[in-house]
């Protein structure tokens, strides 16, 4: 049993507290890549230079990732009232997130695969104008970065609106200030469609400095060998990143628990009003934004209004489903 009170319209919009900035970013991003791969490309046929041509082509796959971040954006907040979403599009820069990931580890494997074929055939590179395409291409890729950068962020939402039916009460965009007594997980309310855009940059100057470092030291050491080899280096440090992404996106998008911590803040707080929680699920919806279904027992059932008032202060919490049961006398 438990009580009933309004039913009333809600919506399930769980975007991140930054979508629409990260958005126009990523867009003004894809927009600098966009046109510094096309100078390339056809200054590369213009003027007969593999390295220009070779840089720019390598571009269009980050160009292409960059994109697939900031349509993910748009999609999002066109659709972030649709009904067909039943918890809304706050996961869907999770899953661009992940297939930017997995973009990623082709470009690594890609990188890694022609710097094993150059060291076992060495071919003879123009050091100069190389030097220049990367210097280039680092600048572009610093300015971008910074662009994408974002530092730790906890998204809030600070309005609510609670309804009850039958036998369950939800709590849509419930109150979450920070509970100073339990350290939570910060992590979740990563944008990881935004964290996919900037490690894609990030990737680009990573081999921008590394392919200058090799260049450098072949004009004037001799040594063409570390070109490749500086590749690899490049290339697994690349795939690190992408591994480890898609493994964050992926838990988020198969609903594993995204916050141990507050998990066990939640039982805490539940069990100290006397009830037993007898299932309880919480997943993530969106950057900053974990939905949570209890089911409890009690002897001496309170309203779900009372039970998720013990829960008044976890961050994070944006829609609480309460389920209230009498415990059977033993």
């Amino acid at each position: 049993m438990n009580a009933s009170s309004h039913l009333g319209p809600h919506d399930h919009v769980f975007l991140g507290a930054a979508h629409d900035r990260n958005q126009r970013r990523t867009m003004i991003v894809v927009a600098i890549t966009a046109a510094t791969m096309v100078a390339e490309i056809v200054a590369g046929y213009a003027y007969g230079s593999m390295a220009l041509l070779a840089d720019g082509f390598h571009m269009s796959t980050h160009a292409g990732a960059l994109l697939i971040a900031a349509l993910a954006y748009r999609y999002a907040r066109r659709h972030a009232h649709d009904p067909a979403f039943t918890f809304g599009t706050g996961k869907i820069g999770d899953l661009a997130g992940f297939a930017s990931a997995v973009i990623l580890g082709v470009i690594a494997l890609l990188i890694a695969a022609d710097s094993l074929w150059r060291l076992a055939h060495p071919v003879a590179i123009d050091f100069k104008p190389a030097i220049v395409v990367a210097i280039l291409g680092l600048a572009v890729n610093l300015i971008s970065a910074a662009l994408l950068h974002d530092g730790p962020h906890h998204g809030h939402d600070h309005g609510h609106h609670d309804h009850d039916h039958d036998q369950h009460d939800h709590d849509h965009h419930a109150p979450h200030e920070h509970d100073h007594h339990a350290h939570h997980d910060h992590r979740h309310g990563r944008d990881h469609n935004l964290r996919a855009a900037y490690l894609h940059v990030l990737a680009d100057a990573l081999t921008s400095v590394l392919a200058i470092a090799a260049l450098v030291a072949g004009l004037w050491l001799g040594l063409v060998w570390l070109d490749p080899a500086i590749g690899l280096l490049g290339a697994m440090m690349i795939a690190s990143w992408s591994i480890q992404l898609m493994r964050d996106s992926g838990r988020i998008l198969v609903d594993a628990v995204p916050d141990r911590a507050l998990q066990n803040a939640l039982r805490a707080r539940i069990e100290a009003t006397g009830a037993r929680i007898t299932d309880l699920h919480l997943w993530r919806v969106g950057p900053g934004h974990n939905a949570a279904v209890i089911s409890l027992a009690a002897a001496a059932p309170q309203t779900p209004d009372q039970y998720r008032s013990a829960l008044a202060g976890l961050r994070g919490l944006s829609h609480v489903t309460v389920e209230v049961h009498r415990a059977e006398a033993t």
